[in-house]
């Protein structure tokens, strides 16, 4: 009589495979999903940029040369969805990614969005 199925042996060289597969798949991912944030976190602080500078330009047409006082309201309005890694604090803006925060302050003088601290994780931001 024979029987079909799987030796024991072979049952522990799946188990073995797979368990190489996903000690190299888990760190990519990781990594993958760090860098995922970096790039939404570098397009929000574009996004941020780009909108003090649409605000200087409507400005400069109704004949005022000054920039925004505050972000406020415009820091709030770029972001398309509550991102709950920023926080602010007065003109200080932090982002949280993969627990290090990032600072940025806004400069109302020059009208300047800057990354405070350009250590470890935070140098990927610095754009």
């Amino acid at each position: 009589m024979r029987h079909s199925g799987f030796t024991m042996i072979e049952m522990i060289f799946v188990i073995v495979i797979l368990g190489i597969l996903a000690a190299v798949a888990i760190p990519k991912f990781s990594a993958t999903r760090t860098d995922a944030q970096i790039s939404s976190a570098r397009a929000t602080i574009s996004a941020v940029r780009s909108g003090i500078e649409t605000e200087r330009q409507r400005r400069l047409l109704r004949g005022e040369s000054n920039y925004v006082a505050s972000l406020g309201e415009h820091f709030e309005n770029v972001l398309t969805y509550p991102d709950k890694r920023w926080s602010k604090s007065g003109e200080r803006y932090s982002i949280t990614i993969e627990g290090t925060t990032c600072s940025f302050d806004y400069n109302a003088t020059s009208g300047r969005f800057l990354l405070v601290s350009t250590s470890g994780l935070c140098a990927s931001l610095d754009i």
